[in-house]
């Protein structure tokens, strides 16, 4: 049975606060998205990639002052002649670790935010899934709620120091800069992109990301549906272009 649209003023409006909570990195809010990410135009034969982001966060009072969340993003990739004629590839991608540490109140002016360690975790199960390094460095988020509105940024930056000699080491700063709104009938607008620079190879990625969520209630339990599309502004040579498609499931476990 589906609520949110038709149920009361009370249920819309706590299917809104629970909606536009989904819209900050470090809500106070357990959830478990899994987001799924179709792009293409790899490489010279333009390959397809397609990948499903396991993403639970987990927020923990550490005292009345104090929440520490943990953020997971766990790759499962399929992809096809992303290098060259390089076959298929199936399997787990490497293992991207945050936890920030953030104040449980914002601030006078508004501001959420929270800082902490980044980790890479080398659990691709094949070469062409992952870097086989181990990595990590900072990360931090900041935003603003007012209203219906939501935006912030997220960034990270991530240096290699153990792993296989043979594989490029890594040096890349993620940023991502993020704009929502969010109606009282909890559909949420949400802009952002996910950029990376390569420091390395001295290259951007970025994708620019438009999506649509609607917060809906099966036998009580929140879920959020989202869909949305994705253009390729720039990446590398060998890196995807044009059009994807982003789709995702979110379960939330409220406090």
């Amino acid at each position: 049975m589906f609520l949110g649209g038709t149920g009361s003023l009370q249920a819309q409006e706590s299917s809104s606060d629970l909606a536009k909570k989904l819209s900050n990195p470090i809500a106070s809010l357990i959830s478990v998205p899994f987001q799924f990410n179709n792009d293409h135009g790899y490489g010279p034969l333009d390959g397809d990639k397609t990948t499903l982001n396991i993403q639970p966060v987990i927020p923990i009072s550490l005292n009345e002052n104090w929440n520490l969340i943990s953020r997971t993003i766990l790759p499962v990739t399929w992809q096809d002649d992303i290098a060259g004629a390089s076959g298929t590839q199936f399997g787990l991608g490497d293992t991207v670790q945050s936890f920030f540490l953030s104040p449980a109140k914002p601030t006078e002016s508004g501001i959420i935010w929270g800082a902490g360690p980044v980790f890479l975790i080398p659990t691709a199960t094949d070469e062409l899934l992952g870097g086989e390094k181990w990595g990590a460095g900072p990360t931090v988020v900041a935003l603003k709620q007012d209203g219906p509105w939501t935006y912030g940024l997220l960034a990270n930056h991530i240096w290699s120091f153990a792993g296989n000699e043979e594989r490029n080491d890594i040096n890349s700063t993620f940023v991502q800069p993020f704009l929502s709104y969010t109606t009282p009938d909890a559909w949420t607008f949400a802009l952002n992109t996910e950029s990376t620079y390569d420091w390395k190879a001295e290259e951007w990625s970025v994708p620019i990301n438009f999506t649509v969520s609607k917060l809906v209630k099966i036998e009580e339990q929140p879920i959020s549906l989202t869909a949305g599309l994705r253009y390729w502004a720039t990446a590398p040579d060998n890196g995807p272009e044009g059009l994807g498609i982003r789709l995702a499931v979110t379960f939330l476990f409220p406090k």
